[in-house]
Protein backbone atom coordinates (compact mmCIF):
# COMPACT_ATOMS: atom_id res chain seq x y z
CA UNK A 1 0.00 0.00 0.00
CA UNK A 2 2.94 2.71 0.78
CA UNK A 3 4.84 2.11 -2.67
CA UNK A 4 1.46 2.51 -4.55
CA UNK A 5 0.48 5.96 -2.38
CA UNK A 6 4.17 6.57 -3.58
CA UNK A 7 4.07 6.67 -6.46
CA UNK A 8 0.12 8.06 -6.78
CA UNK A 9 1.88 10.96 -4.61
CA UNK A 10 5.03 11.11 -7.47
CA UNK A 11 2.64 11.90 -10.15
CA UNK A 12 0.64 13.89 -8.62
CA UNK A 13 3.63 16.07 -7.54
CA UNK A 14 4.91 16.00 -11.13
CA UNK A 15 1.01 17.29 -12.14
CA UNK A 16 0.71 20.13 -9.28
CA UNK A 17 4.30 21.49 -10.89
CA UNK A 18 4.24 21.31 -14.51
CA UNK A 19 2.38 24.61 -15.69
CA UNK A 20 4.76 27.10 -15.67
CA UNK A 21 3.65 30.52 -14.14
CA UNK A 22 5.65 33.41 -12.53
CA UNK A 23 7.38 31.08 -10.03
CA UNK A 24 8.44 28.76 -13.10
CA UNK A 25 9.83 31.77 -15.19
CA UNK A 26 11.53 32.88 -11.75
CA UNK A 27 13.46 29.78 -11.74
CA UNK A 28 14.39 29.70 -15.82
CA UNK A 29 15.31 33.21 -15.16
CA UNK A 30 17.97 32.35 -12.32
CA UNK A 31 18.97 29.33 -13.90
CA UNK A 32 20.17 31.18 -16.99
CA UNK A 33 21.56 34.45 -15.26
CA UNK A 34 23.12 32.63 -11.93
CA UNK A 35 23.43 28.89 -13.03
CA UNK A 36 21.35 25.32 -12.07
CA UNK A 37 22.08 25.67 -8.47
CA UNK A 38 20.47 29.20 -7.95
CA UNK A 39 17.50 27.72 -9.78
CA UNK A 40 17.04 24.47 -8.15
CA UNK A 41 17.16 26.61 -4.92
CA UNK A 42 14.21 28.30 -5.91
CA UNK A 43 12.58 25.78 -7.68
CA UNK A 44 12.50 24.06 -4.27
CA UNK A 45 11.34 26.72 -2.32
CA UNK A 46 7.87 26.25 -4.01
CA UNK A 47 8.36 22.29 -4.03
CA UNK A 48 8.32 22.95 -0.17
CA UNK A 49 5.03 24.97 -0.16
CA UNK A 50 3.14 22.66 -2.84
CA UNK A 51 3.99 19.90 -0.04
CA UNK A 52 2.30 22.18 2.65
CA UNK A 53 -0.67 22.70 0.16
CA UNK A 54 -0.85 19.03 -0.24
CA UNK A 55 -0.96 18.41 3.94
CA UNK A 56 -3.79 20.57 3.68
CA UNK A 57 -5.86 19.02 0.64
CA UNK A 58 -4.76 15.57 1.72
CA UNK A 59 -6.47 16.32 5.51
CA UNK A 60 -9.66 17.75 3.93
CA UNK A 61 -10.05 15.44 1.86
CA UNK A 62 -10.21 12.34 4.27
CA UNK A 63 -12.49 14.44 6.56
CA UNK A 64 -14.95 15.77 3.42
CA UNK A 65 -14.74 12.33 1.98
CA UNK A 66 -18.50 11.19 3.06
CA UNK A 67 -19.66 14.73 1.19
CA UNK A 68 -18.01 14.11 -1.81
CA UNK A 69 -19.09 10.68 -2.31
CA UNK A 70 -22.91 11.86 -1.61
CA UNK A 71 -22.60 14.95 -3.85
CA UNK A 72 -19.72 12.96 -6.53
CA UNK A 73 -21.49 14.53 -9.96
CA UNK A 74 -21.88 17.75 -8.70
CA UNK A 75 -17.97 17.80 -7.92
CA UNK A 76 -17.02 16.54 -10.36
CA UNK A 77 -18.97 18.98 -12.90
CA UNK A 78 -17.38 22.05 -10.31
CA UNK A 79 -13.62 20.78 -10.73
CA UNK A 80 -13.80 20.59 -14.39
CA UNK A 81 -14.97 24.04 -14.19
CA UNK A 82 -12.28 25.14 -11.94
CA UNK A 83 -9.73 23.27 -14.17
CA UNK A 84 -11.44 25.33 -17.53
CA UNK A 85 -10.66 28.25 -15.27
CA UNK A 86 -7.13 27.38 -14.42
CA UNK A 87 -6.60 26.48 -18.34
CA UNK A 88 -8.03 30.08 -19.33
CA UNK A 89 -5.74 31.46 -16.71
CA UNK A 90 -2.54 29.55 -17.78
CA UNK A 91 -3.37 30.50 -21.13
CA UNK A 92 -4.11 34.15 -21.20
CA UNK A 93 -1.80 35.26 -18.04
CA UNK A 94 1.79 36.46 -19.34
CA UNK A 95 4.18 35.36 -16.56
CA UNK A 96 6.94 36.91 -18.00
CA UNK A 97 6.04 40.38 -18.08
CA UNK A 98 4.53 39.59 -14.45
CA UNK A 99 8.20 38.01 -13.26
CA UNK A 100 9.47 41.55 -14.84
CA UNK A 101 7.45 43.39 -12.37
CA UNK A 102 7.37 41.50 -9.59
CA UNK A 103 11.23 40.42 -9.63
CA UNK A 104 13.34 41.46 -6.57
CA UNK A 105 16.84 41.04 -6.40
CA UNK A 106 18.64 38.44 -4.48
CA UNK A 107 22.00 36.97 -3.68
CA UNK A 108 22.14 33.74 -2.74
CA UNK A 109 20.21 30.45 -2.91
CA UNK A 110 18.72 30.83 0.81
CA UNK A 111 16.89 34.09 -0.37
CA UNK A 112 16.03 32.38 -3.53
CA UNK A 113 14.61 29.40 -1.78
CA UNK A 114 12.62 31.51 1.05
CA UNK A 115 11.12 33.81 -1.83
CA UNK A 116 10.02 31.26 -3.76
CA UNK A 117 8.73 29.87 -0.79
CA UNK A 118 6.62 33.02 0.30
CA UNK A 119 5.92 33.61 -3.40
CA UNK A 120 3.72 30.18 -3.67
CA UNK A 121 2.62 30.38 -0.08
CA UNK A 122 0.51 33.47 -1.70
CA UNK A 123 -1.48 30.79 -4.29
CA UNK A 124 -3.96 29.23 -1.55
CA UNK A 125 -5.80 28.11 -5.00
CA UNK A 126 -3.07 25.33 -5.19
CA UNK A 127 -5.41 23.30 -2.31
CA UNK A 128 -8.00 22.52 -4.80
CA UNK A 129 -5.67 21.63 -7.22
CA UNK A 130 -4.19 19.10 -5.02
CA UNK A 131 -7.65 17.72 -4.41
CA UNK A 132 -8.92 17.87 -7.79
CA UNK A 133 -5.70 15.74 -8.71
CA UNK A 134 -6.25 13.39 -5.78
CA UNK A 135 -9.46 12.75 -6.96
CA UNK A 136 -8.10 11.92 -10.57
CA UNK A 137 -5.54 9.37 -8.63
CA UNK A 138 -7.99 7.92 -6.72
CA UNK A 139 -6.00 9.35 -3.50
CA UNK A 140 -9.00 9.12 -1.30
CA UNK A 141 -8.73 7.12 1.92
CA UNK A 142 -10.68 7.83 4.46
CA UNK A 143 -8.60 7.94 7.16
CA UNK A 144 -5.11 9.65 7.83
CA UNK A 145 -3.49 6.47 8.68
CA UNK A 146 0.35 6.97 8.24
CA UNK A 147 1.08 4.69 6.34
CA UNK A 148 -0.96 6.02 3.75
CA UNK A 149 -0.22 9.88 4.70
CA UNK A 150 3.74 9.79 4.61
CA UNK A 151 4.50 7.88 1.51
CA UNK A 152 1.53 10.24 -0.41
CA UNK A 153 2.88 13.52 1.02
CA UNK A 154 6.23 12.19 0.55
CA UNK A 155 5.85 11.51 -3.17
CA UNK A 156 4.67 14.57 -3.92
CA UNK A 157 7.37 16.08 -2.52
CA UNK A 158 9.40 14.31 -4.57
CA UNK A 159 7.49 14.52 -7.52
CA UNK A 160 7.87 18.00 -7.38
CA UNK A 161 11.34 18.56 -6.31
CA UNK A 162 12.07 16.38 -9.48
CA UNK A 163 9.90 18.08 -11.91
CA UNK A 164 12.42 21.05 -10.66
CA UNK A 165 15.31 19.44 -10.84
CA UNK A 166 14.62 18.15 -14.26
CA UNK A 167 13.68 21.38 -15.63
CA UNK A 168 16.78 23.22 -14.48
CA UNK A 169 18.64 20.47 -15.56
CA UNK A 170 17.01 20.99 -19.23
CA UNK A 171 17.83 24.85 -18.99
CA UNK A 172 21.08 24.69 -17.86
CA UNK A 173 22.14 22.27 -20.08
CA UNK A 174 20.55 23.48 -23.59
CA UNK A 175 20.98 27.63 -21.90
CA UNK A 176 22.19 28.86 -25.34
CA UNK A 177 19.26 28.09 -26.96
CA UNK A 178 16.23 28.79 -24.24
CA UNK A 179 14.58 31.94 -24.02
CA UNK A 180 11.59 32.83 -21.87
CA UNK A 181 9.45 32.61 -25.10
CA UNK A 182 9.21 29.14 -24.96
CA UNK A 183 7.28 29.66 -21.29
CA UNK A 184 4.67 31.71 -22.99
CA UNK A 185 4.35 28.90 -25.47
CA UNK A 186 4.52 26.63 -22.97
CA UNK A 187 1.67 28.01 -21.04
CA UNK A 188 -0.71 28.30 -24.32
CA UNK A 189 0.00 24.82 -24.62
CA UNK A 190 -0.98 23.34 -21.36
CA UNK A 191 -3.52 26.34 -20.77
CA UNK A 192 -5.44 24.01 -23.56
CA UNK A 193 -4.69 20.88 -22.22
CA UNK A 194 -5.91 21.63 -18.81
CA UNK A 195 -9.34 23.21 -20.26
CA UNK A 196 -9.93 19.95 -22.55
CA UNK A 197 -8.95 17.94 -19.65
CA UNK A 198 -11.50 20.07 -17.94
CA UNK A 199 -14.24 19.58 -20.23
CA UNK A 200 -14.04 15.72 -19.38
CA UNK A 201 -14.10 16.25 -15.73
CA UNK A 202 -17.00 18.01 -16.04
CA UNK A 203 -18.87 16.21 -18.94
CA UNK A 204 -17.92 12.62 -17.72
CA UNK A 205 -20.84 12.07 -15.46
CA UNK A 206 -23.47 12.90 -17.88
CA UNK A 207 -21.89 10.54 -20.44
CA UNK A 208 -21.40 8.04 -18.09
CA UNK A 209 -25.12 8.05 -16.98
CA UNK A 210 -26.33 7.43 -20.06
CA UNK A 211 -24.45 4.44 -20.79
Amino acid sequence: MWLLALLKGILVGICASIPLGPVGVICVQQTVNRGRRAGFASGYGAALADTLFATVAFLSLSVILDFIEEHRQILQVGGGAILIALGIVTFVRNAIKKFRRDRLKRSNYAQDFVYIFLLTLTNPLSIFIFLTLFAAFGVHERSTQLEVLIPTLLGVHLGAAAWWYFLTYLVSRFQSFFRLRQIWWFNKIAGVLIILLGLITALYPFLSSQQ
